[in-house]
């Protein structure tokens, strides 16, 4: 085998490779166990979230819950493209401890600042997008479907 041979097999099985990992790191699970390393313990039970229902069966697209830093949805995404958690930016494990909301409030800060406080909490951030999205969804359709109570999304530990 010439030189060129094998410099050129070598180009493709690292090609190759390559082609592998971006897809496995692309890959969108049908079920997210929204289980995070940040937190050292959860007090709830881990919500198994569907991509696959939300998208298909209820017609939801990926912008309605992936965001870019203003808030501002990305229609753009599809399955399958690289975006990341809601950690990166919410940084903070949990909810705003309701003492610097009280403490925030006593300060006069405002609606706004205390809103863009409590966003910095990841347990805020999700709660905010699912259960907000749930009650657009059961205003607009005029049911109860989407579930909005703790224990519907959190399901009791056995």
């Amino acid at each position: 085998m010439g030189k060129r041979t094998i410099i050129l097999a070598a180009v493709c099985v690292a090609l190759m490779f390559a082609a592998g990992a971006v897809y496995a790191a692309t890959a969108v699970d049908d079920v997210i166990h929204m289980e995070n390393k940040a937190y050292e313990k959860h007090t709830k039970a881990i919500v198994d979230f569907s991509h696959k229902k939300h998208n298909e069966e209820y017609k939801i697209g990926c912008g309605e819950c992936h965001h870019d830093d203003k808030g501002k949805p990305l229609n753009n995404l599809k399955a399958g493209d690289d975006v990341q958690g809601c950690i990166t930016c919410h940084k903070l494990p949990g909810q705003m401890p309701g003492s610097l909301k009280k403490e925030m409030k006593a300060a006069k800060a405002s609606k706004k600042e205390i809103d863009a406080k409590e966003l910095e909490y990841h347990a805020e951030a999700l709660h905010a997008n699912c259960i907000g999205c749930h009650k657009d969804y059961n205003k607009k359709n005029k049911t109860k479907a989407a579930p909005q109570a703790c224990t519907k999304c959190h399901p009791k530990k056995k």
